[in-house]
């Protein structure tokens, strides 16, 4: 019973702690076509669960570490900006293949960054119980690959939407580099300035990813066949 109570916790903790991935998940299987992206939602889920669990040993020391959230930081502004250009193109513009294994790529190396202060909440609830960190985050899955599912078909319906994903992620890359223990001891970085760091990235990821995406079709219109 304590087993099965601790994992219940472990789960509902996972559920708060899962929007990130899922949104993650769901922007960068918006560019796969249709019959290609449960695959890609199941297999994206997966590799998450398995890099909290796998994260869990050892997040307590990587966020200590300077410049190590800068860095990860960084890197999903980038993934923000990269998924948010591919979400807006269609399908069809670049082999099945090649896009399914971005996909994944984005996914795995999203949630290794972001998961890090994650699992730390999971760690102090399981009391360094691997089997039942397993077990918890195992059960999540169905609920991060629903989500997932739900945002990429609400993507297809509200393309708006894609653009307020990106933002989000670029809120997350902000909080990130903000909360590096370099940043905070050199910067002491207070709540206005936090807020406006992260106001002005959201804009950035947004106006960079806009730009790109329709440079890259004024482009295809000029390349395209002439009467």
């Amino acid at each position: 019973m304590h087993f099965l109570l601790s994992g219940l916790s472990i789960v509902l903790m996972d559920l708060l702690l899962a929007g990130d991935n899922a949104l993650v998940i769901a922007l960068a299987v918006r560019s796969l076509p249709r019959r290609e992206r449960r695959i890609g939602l199941i297999g994206g889920a997966g590799a998450a669960v398995v890099l909290r669990v796998v994260l869990t040993a050892v997040a307590a020391q990587l966020l200590t570490i300077p410049y190590l959230q800068i860095a990860g930081g960084l890197l999903i502004l980038w993934i923000a900006v990269k998924v948010l250009i591919d979400a807006s193109t269609l399908p069809d513009d670049t082999p099945a293949p090649m896009r399914f294994m971005q996909a994944i790529w984005y996914i795995v190396v999203a949630d290794i960054t972001m998961s890090t202060d994650n699992v730390l909440a999971i760690a102090g609830a399981s009391k360094g119980n691997f089997w039942l960190i397993a077990f918890g985050l195992a059960v999540s899955i169905p609920f991060v690959v629903l989500s997932s599912n739900l945002l990429s078909k609400l993507m297809d319906r509200f393309p708006a939407l894609i653009y307020l994903g990106a933002g989000i992620l670029g809120k997350v890359g902000g909080e990130m580099i903000l909360t590096d223990p370099f940043v905070v001891r050199t910067w002491h970085p207070g709540d206005v300035v936090r807020y406006a760091v992260e106001g002005a990235l959201v804009i950035a990821v947004i106006a960079i990813g806009k730009f790109v995406c329709e440079a890259g079709r004024r482009r295809a219109g000029a390349n395209g066949p002439r009467g």
